[in-house]
């Protein structure tokens, strides 16, 4: 008997309850045949201690709700997203990118979760450590699509020192810059944020490579300083580590929970935090990015 837990988005809209309905339904009827135990909490709600046990978590909503949740999601339990709302032709709805199922398919996609024959996708996620002036080490929630590590006050620059091993496409690095704060991305993530921030509209990616690199950029760093040399932007599978140089500044993992720090602290980057394993039901989920991927 595997142990469910379902996360989903309350906003008493029609469409999201109905899909909730729905899900329910369809959980009841495992529950009676003795297949599963399951518990609901709205996301408003729900608490570390929830996450403690469950063999799947279902999360039902859209992207946004699902990298809310995914950061309290260990690398054992599977996540099923379900797309609470799917886009149709006039616009409206989630276009779901991490959503594999949705409220008409979840019956038969929940047989293949139980069975075992889902597509289970193990996805890397970016993962900053703080090193406090104090000696104290904190770490960041780990993020599936960006994270953020920048000046509380955007409207002064983010000083810092970048240091970073060389790697096979990029010279080592370090020295120091005063940009508007660095951003990096997963590979999946790189459509969220990192491609809107940076013309890379032409770029590909090596399959071999795209579940052990990320991706880094100095925001807003001045012409002159964008070299490229992996100090503007990069690919790189190395950790980047940021000396700061600001009063204070923060880390921010998928647009949530900040984490502030102070002059002297020295934050290290890399994509190995805690792994993410994601269901999708047709294809892996890299299919849905093909054309940035070079086999």
């Amino acid at each position: 008997m595997k142990r469910l837990l379902v996360v989903f988005k309350k906003n008493h809209e029609e469409v999201h309850d109905s899909a909730l309905r729905t899900v329910i339904s369809v959980l009841e009827d495992s529950r009676e045949a003795g297949d599963i135990e399951y518990r609901t909490v709205a996301r408003e709600s729900v608490s570390r201690e929830d996450f403690i046990g469950p063999d799947v978590v279902i999360v039902l909503g859209g992207d946004g709700t699902l990298t809310s949740i995914a950061h309290s999601v260990d690398d054992k339990a599977l996540v099923m997203g379900v797309n609470s709302h799917p886009m149709k032709g006039d616009g409206e709805g989630s276009f779901g990118f991490y959503m594999g199922s949705n409220a008409a398919n979840f019956s038969s996609d929940l047989r293949r979760v139980l069975d075992g024959t889902c597509v289970v996708n193990v996805l890397p996620r970016l993962q900053a450590e703080i090193l406090t002036t104090s000696g104290n080490i904190l770490r960041s929630d780990p993020a599936l699509n960006d994270l953020l590590v920048a000046n509380t006050h955007q409207y002064q620059p983010s000083k810092y020192r970048i240091e970073r091993a060389s790697d096979r496409h990029n010279p080592s690095l370090d020295l120091r810059q005063s940009s508007s704060g660095m951003l990096f991305s997963t590979f999946l993530g790189q459509g969220a944020w990192f491609r809107h921030a940076v013309d890379i509209q032409d770029s590909r990616f090596p399959r071999d490579e795209i579940d052990d690199h990320y991706l880094a950029l100095s925001r807003d760093l001045p012409h002159p300083s964008r070299g490229g040399n992996g100090s503007h932007w990069a690919w790189t599978n190395e950790a980047t580590i940021l000396t700061s140089d600001m009063h204070r500044g923060y880390v921010v993992a998928d647009g949530w929970d900040e984490i502030h720090f102070t002059r002297g602290a020295r934050i290290t980057v890399s994509n190995d935090g805690p792994k993410l394993n994601l269901a999708t039901f047709d294809d892996g989920i890299y299919a849905r990015v093909s054309k940035w991927i070079n086999e």
